[in-house]
């Protein structure tokens, strides 16, 4: 028994040494276009959303050790593929427009920023003031996106 105890312990710990040789994406490509927003806003949003909706992500330590940091490069890649403030300014109005609702709506239901996010980010969460802000910004930015493609006429 103690020498089965030995051999698993062994070959568990040989597992774990060379599943870290398996490579992990976790560059940070250029920004191109970066989303224009007022500093406490911005603020928020690089407390809160950058690591994975930018291109500035912030590799911790542990997004260097299998297996979790297969986990952490896969949030980031689904997390930019979704939304990536370093693009923005390459969406179109609709798409912003799309975005704007969105951002606010993940907020609203408490999805974002993700729990397993929170458990090693405690200041990223999303209190009643952040999401307050968040939510006038995108307002104010979805009715301006509007206006900009129905401008009023008159006077």
């Amino acid at each position: 028994m103690k020498k089965f105890l030995l051999y698993g312990t062994l070959s568990l710990g040989g597992l774990f040494l060379l599943i870290q040789l398996v490579p992990v994406n976790r560059t940070n490509p250029p920004i191109t276009g970066e989303i224009q927003v007022p500093l406490a806003v911005k603020k928020i949003l690089k407390t809160s959303c950058y690591d994975c909706h930018s291109n500035e992500t912030r590799w911790p330590w542990y997004s260097y050790v299998a297996p979790i940091s297969w986990l952490v490069a896969y949030d980031v890649k689904e997390g930019r593929r979704e939304l990536n403030f370093s693009v923005w300014q390459t969406y179109t109005t609709k798409r912003k427009k799309k975005k704007f609702k969105e951002i606010w709506e993940e907020i609203a239901k408490g999805k974002m920023p993700m729990g397993v996010y929170l458990l090693t980010h405690k200041e990223a969460k999303m209190d009643t003031a952040k999401a307050t802000q968040i939510k006038a910004w995108t307002e104010q930015e979805t009715k301006a996106l509007s206006d900009e493609k129905h401008p009023k006429t008159g006077k």
